[in-house]
């Protein structure tokens, strides 16, 4: 991998992390038109991933701020309240990566995974009409009900190709909560998991500089960032603009350009 190829795949994670059009699905496409085994580099990919919890902190960092300070009060109040139900939505994806991990790692390195790509952006493109279609109510606070639910999605969006950000932000918007705060607690439930993965990969040995080129890690790194902290704000923005139903048609051509490549 040369510096090049770092920075653009750099930039397709830090972008898809956020939009709702699958990260996962869209590193495996750029895989395949860059030829990069990423599967092979634990090293690089534990980086994409640190990078992009940075800039949500620095993007959430008013935000993420309230809640610390909040933490640090002798009685109960709306911050504590909110750290519970980020807690409560982490439960799902955390049971589906301690039990499944492995299988989806092997479904990664599958030959038929195009295929599975390719039908999970279908379904990020139709969760993402029926989101931008409904018009529940709108609760501005989120409910620990609705925590649980919309943490069992981002458990489901484990399969690569099904936008956790999408999926999370869909099922959110269809439990009839406010725009905004239901892309920003998307944003923040997955800090938590992502760390957790992180440090896991570095236990196991899956963080080592043996190997790797500095220049290309530092570059993927910087362009993850970048683009990440851009993406963030940009998705707030048109998560609260409700303007979801370009990336579902986005979604959908994707997803059928990838079941294609799979047949021919």
């Amino acid at each position: 991998m040369n510096v090049l190829e770092s920075v653009i795949l750099g930039a397709v994670q830090g972008i898809t992390e956020f939009l709702p059009v699958s990260s996962s699905g869209h590193l495996q496409l750029a895989k395949e038109l860059l030829g990069v085994e990423l599967e092979d580099n634990l090293t690089f990919d534990v980086a994409l991933h640190a990078a992009t919890v940075l800039s949500t902190i620095v993007v959430l960092w008013s935000e993420i701020s309230k809640i610390l300070k909040g933490l640090f009060t002798p009685t109960m109040n709306d911050e504590k309240r909110y750290v519970i139900k980020l807690i409560i939505s982490m439960i799902p994806i955390g049971i589906v990566g301690f039990m499944l991990k492995d299988h989806i790692d092997a479904m990664l390195g599958s030959s038929y995974i195009m295929l599975i790509v390719g039908a999970m952006l279908l379904l990020t493109a139709l969760l993402l009409s029926f989101a931008y279609y409904a018009r529940p109510r709108q609760k501005t606070t989120i409910s620990y009900r609705d925590s649980f639910i919309i943490g069992l999605s981002q458990a489901v969006a484990a399969m690569p190709g099904l936008s956790r950000s999408g999926t999370t932000i869909a099922t959110g918007l269809l439990l009839g909560n406010e725009k905004g705060a239901v892309a920003t607690f998307s944003f923040l439930m997955v800090l938590a998991p992502i760390l957790g993965e992180t440090l896991l990969s570095i236990i196991d040995g899956g963080f080592s500089m043996a190997g790797v080129d500095t220049g290309v890690l530092i570059a993927g790194f910087v362009s993850a960032f970048v683009v990440g902290a851009l993406a963030c704000r940009y998705m707030i923005n048109i998560v609260k603009r409700g303007k979801l139903i370009w990336f579902a048609i986005y979604c959908a051509v994707v997803g059928v350009v990838a079941i294609g490549s799979y047949f021919i």
